[in-house]
């Protein structure tokens, strides 16, 4: 069944642009789901510049958080100092303290190392 249809130009670029729109308004629903639901959250700019600009991720959502260091340590049962190591870059954490902070924190271990 080989069917052919004609339509103009102009016809195929409306139709083009109402699939480009109905894309982004898909789009845009999951996003708000999957903020309503939590699974993602909005990062005030500040923050995610700082993240942009290269700045330890472990300190950003800490400071996000608003919590000392030593309030994170207590509830990951990490060493602060250890907390500290890794904010200035000088140690990395393995991948089970790194799921700790990242569980104290509320993220995803990716959002930490990444």
């Amino acid at each position: 069944m080989n069917e052919m249809v004609s339509i103009t130009r102009a016809e195929l670029e409306r139709l083009r642009q109402a699939a480009d729109e109905l894309d982004e308004l898909r789009s845009f629903d999951s996003a708000k789901a999957r903020l309503a639901s939590g699974e993602d959250e909005l990062v005030p700019a500040a923050f995610a510049n700082r993240l942009i600009d290269g700045e330890s991720p472990l300190r950003v959502y800490r400071d996000l958080r608003g919590m000392t260091q030593q309030q994170l340590a207590d509830a990951c049962s990490v060493n602060r100092v250890q907390i500290a190591e890794i904010e200035a870059g000088r140690a990395t954490g393995s991948v089970v303290t790194l799921r700790k902070l990242a569980d104290g924190l509320g993220v995803s271990l990716d959002d930490l190392v990444s």
